[in-house]
């Protein structure tokens, strides 16, 4: 096989970056867009030593999953991987990543639940929309894959109706106000993103302009016609991100009307957001997986449930809700977070949860000098997983049960196998699918203590 060979392949399998798979003559051969089923003549475009990549360029015999894709976009945005075959397929196809990753990665043969679906449009409560320009008119849209060119989206379906209707009056308040659009390449240029955010619950929301240097004396007008077109509009801040950077936020935000937040409901809890809090991005699906984890902590008066990287509290304060009796104790490093999590607390008025600025070895410590140890710990990391560090914290306490909330099966997994080696066995797993037709899956685990540590 050498690149520009057209080849037959069957696809077989999906992987989990959202390409299908078949073989020829023994070897992978990837081909985006297709589905399990489908037998497709394809150009190879790179060949290695033991798999290659292609692109269709005829449909022999399209897979009984196979659909047409609902948005013109699909293809060349970075964001939907699974627009081309049924939602049904797309959580059988998850369903099976996890599965893998454990069985690959981890070595470990948990119970595995089945999948957790959800709502496929609208879903999500945050946007960031990168802003460019095209022959003077500015325009926004996604990046498209592993790039940084902006490809024009006008109504994306995973976004709520109102996200649409706001870039597009943004975009015309910045064309004839004369805010220039920023340009990666030059670093000249003032505004970067259009960043939305919206309660589920509450309808409210918030728009944040990212620009490149502190324009908010600029903003009044701006404030103004925002607001009155859209009541819904609770929040306005300029976010200041002067560095040459991929990073979309930066550091610092300047209020440029209503409260700097707005306010949503989790699991029965009144939670603040502001512009650099983390808030689950599909609320109705968080609430699915955060009812998974309270099931398995299995949390009951008397228990000391720590929940570590806990952010603004939400899994922490769900658990303090749903089990009475329960002392819950939040750890977090970033101190902004935790006073999101103090202020989520008296905004709900909570007295079972309290929540620490701190080193998770450090606040356990703290915690075991005054006599308090965890029963169970939720620990809900970021993609990257677990450190060492943090894993040895976590058997050290030796918590009767760990519940483990993760946005990657595979550092779930390889942490999983972590704790197995230092007495814990992975009783269950549940995925849940939080982004429906994007390749991301989470899932939730549940990991025993079996001896003592």
């Amino acid at each position: 096989m050498k690149k520009n060979d057209i080849i037959t392949v069957e696809i077989t399998g999906i992987t989990n970056s959202g390409s299908g798979v078949g073989r020829y003559e023994g070897m992978a051969v990837f081909v985006p867009h297709t589905a399990v089923g489908d037998v497709v003549e394809c150009r190879v475009e790179k060949v290695k030593a033991a798999y290659a990549y292609a692109r269709t360029v005829n449909m022999l015999t399209a897979a009984n999953s196979r659909i047409t894709p609902d948005c013109k976009a699909f293809g060349r945005c970075g964001g939907c991987a699974f627009r081309h075959f049924s939602y049904d397929e797309e959580l059988s196809a998850k369903q099976k990543f996890v599965e893998d990753a454990f069985r690959r990665i981890g070595g470990l043969e948990p119970e595995f639940e089945q999948i957790i679906g959800g709502k496929t449009e609208r879903y999500r409560n945050k946007g960031q929309f990168p802003i460019a320009e095209a022959e003077g008119e500015p325009f926004c849209g996604f990046y498209a894959p592993r790039s940084h060119r902006v490809v024009r989206v006008e109504d994306c379906r995973l976004q709520p109706e109102v996200f649409s209707a706001i870039i597009k009056k943004t975009l015309e308040y910045i064309k004839t106000s004369g805010l220039s659009v920023y340009n990666e390449i030059t670093g000249k240029g003032l505004l970067r993103h259009i960043y939305l955010r919206r309660g589920e619950h509450t309808g409210e929301v918030m728009l944040c302009l990212v620009a490149a240097k502190d324009i908010s004396s600029r903003l009044d007008d701006f404030c103004s016609m925002m607001t009155s077109s859209f009541p819904e509009i609770k929040s306005i801040v300029l976010n200041i991100n002067p560095d040459r950077t991929n990073v979309i936020l930066g550091s610092r935000c300047v209020t440029v009307f209503g409260s700097g937040s707005i306010t949503d409901i989790m699991c029965g809890n009144r939670i603040r957001i502001s512009p650099l809090s983390f808030y689950q991005v599909n609320t109705l699906q968080a609430e699915k997986l955060y009812a998974k984890a309270i099931e398995y902590s299995a949390a009951k008066s008397g228990d000391v449930v720590a929940d570590l990287y806990c952010g603004a509290g939400t899994i922490g304060l769900a658990v303090a809700r749903a089990a009475a009796g329960v002392k819950v104790v939040g750890v977090e490093i970033v101190e902004q977070a935790v006073e999101n999590a103090r202020e989520n607390v008296r905004l709900n008025g909570i007295g079972n949860a309290e929540f620490y600025c701190g080193d998770a070895g450090e606040v356990f410590y703290q915690l075991r000098e005054k006599g308090c140890a965890p029963d169970v710990i939720v620990v809900d990391p970021p993609r990257k997983g677990c450190s060492e560090q943090v894993i040895d914290v976590i058997a050290g306490a030796a918590p009767k049960r760990i519940v483990m909330v993760s946005c990657d099966p595979a550092t779930a997994a390889r942490d999983s196998k972590r704790l197995s080696e230092l007495g814990y066995k992975a009783e269950k797993v549940c995925p849940v699918d939080m982004f429906p037709r994007t390749s991301h899956v989470e899932c939730v685990v549940l990991m025993s203590r079996t001896s003592c540590i």
